[in-house]
């Protein structure tokens, strides 16, 4: 066990965020610290100018020393480590993304004068407050787990709804936390409509030519070191994440910096490499 891990787990949760904040202030990483310039920076969450983003939690710094992984996580696609929270609601960097997205289709759509129907699956709170601000979209969350979701509903059977019941979806880093992840995307390909459109994201791992699946690693170190998180089961690659979505039944369209703008995603604290992984019937 390391010094560092030592003091975490003696430490008290609120005496260790502000620990957290005073090292950040005393000793910013070259690579972490961002240009304070007012108004440089964005939410398009909350909608708020920010002047530095907050990087990754130091509890994954913390478990990584632990349980060093097995594949690198400097090659993951979308992960910007040095800008990933918003200070202010708590967005994540691929939240801010699909912000910007939503915010762009969703206005499109509002000329249409008509109800559109959205499923959200395991919903973040800072983008269900987005969603919900436009009042032509008829909302529904779901998680098997998550009291605050409008229904309970395992992501592989989704008997409650009927087939082509949404117009829009959104299922953001979910699948690598379910076994089965074939038959939750046959699940999201039957719930969405015709003409539909659906925004699916798992965490991928650029340095793999294939999802890494092991039953067998079961432990909270082994989830740790080969798929970067203990409740995950599988670490995706970009050709073993996109064949599964074809394979059932997608059509999978990739938005990324050319497809933004790099002002945008500099703006908003999108790392470059970040891909919006876009799907329809």
């Amino acid at each position: 066990m390391t010094i560092l891990s030592l003091i975490y787990q003696i430490t008290p949760p609120a005496l260790w965020a502000l620990l957290k904040k005073i090292y950040f202030l005393l000793f910013p990483n070259k690579e972490k610290k961002q240009p304070v310039v007012k108004g440089r920076f964005w939410c398009p969450v909350c909608k708020k100018k920010v002047v530095r983003f907050q990087p990754l939690p130091i509890h994954y710094d913390i478990m990584g020393e632990k349980y060093p992984s097995v594949h690198p996580l400097f090659m993951s696609e979308m992960m910007n480590y040095h800008a990933y929270l918003c200070p202010h609601c708590g967005a994540t960097d691929r939240n801010r993304l699909y912000a910007i997205f939503l915010s762009s289709y969703l206005n499109k759509l509002k000329k249409e004068n008509k109800v559109f129907h959205f499923l959200d699956i395991a919903p973040s709170a800072n983008l269900t407050k987005l969603i919900k601000s436009y009042d032509f979209i008829q909302y529904r969350s779901v998680d098997l787990y998550m009291e605050s979701a409008d229904d309970k509903a395992d992501i592989t059977d989704l008997h409650i709804y009927n087939n082509e019941s949404f117009d829009i979806l959104l299922c953001s880093h979910v699948l690598e936390h379910v076994p089965n992840d074939r038959k939750a995307i046959e699940e999201l390909f039957r719930v969405l409509k015709k003409h539909g459109l659906g925004i699916i994201m798992v965490p991928i791992n650029l340095g793999l030519n294939k999802d890494f699946e092991d039953p067998t690693k079961t432990s909270v170190e082994d989830r740790w070191k080969y798929f970067g998180q203990d409740d995950h089961v599988r670490t995706y690659s970009k050709q073993g994440f996109v064949s599964k979505l074809e394979q059932g039944g997608f059509k999978v369209h990739q938005y990324g910096i050319d497809f933004f703008g790099m002002a945008e995603y500099e703006r908003c604290g999108i790392h470059p490499r970040s891909i919006l992984y876009i799907v329809s019937k």
